[in-house]
C-alpha cells in the first residue's frame, strides 16, 4: 500500500480520529473546519464536560448500543448485551437505531 493511502487510513480510522481532526481544525479531506463550527462544538463539549455522570456501566452500555447498532444486527447486539450483563435493547433504542432498516 502506498504511503499516502496508508497515511489517510491512519488519520481517518480509530476511536480518536475525529478528536484529532477537530483539535487540528482540519477535516479529513484537508479542508479547514469553519471557526463557527469549532466554537459551537467546543461550547457544547464544555457543557458536557461539566455534566454529572450516572455511572460508568450506564455510559458503557450507551456507547455499546449507539456504536454497536451501526455494525451489529439487532438480535445479535441484544444477545451480546444480555450475555455481558447489560440490560437488553429497549423498545425506544430499537425504534431509533433499527427502525429505518
Amino acid at each position: 500500500m502506498p504511503a499516502e493511502t496508508n497515511e489517510v487510513n491512519q488519520t481517518t480510522t480509530g476511536a480518536d480520529a475525529i478528536d484529532v481532526a477537530i483539535a487540528k481544525g482540519i477535516d479529513f479531506d484537508g479542508s479547514p473546519i469553519p471557526t463557527v463550527k469549532l466554537e459551537l462544538y467546543n461550547k457544547v463539549m464544555a457543557l458536557e464536560a461539566n455534566r454529572q455522570r450516572s455511572g460508568v456501566s450506564n455510559t458503557m452500555r450507551s456507547r455499546i448500543v449507539r456504536i454497536g447498532a451501526k455494525h451489529i444486527p439487532q438480535a445479535e447486539l441484544d444477545t451480546l448485551l444480555t450475555e455481558a450483563g447489560f440490560a437488553p435493547l429497549k423498545e425506544k433504542e430499537i425504534a431509533f437505531f433499527y427502525g429505518g432498516k
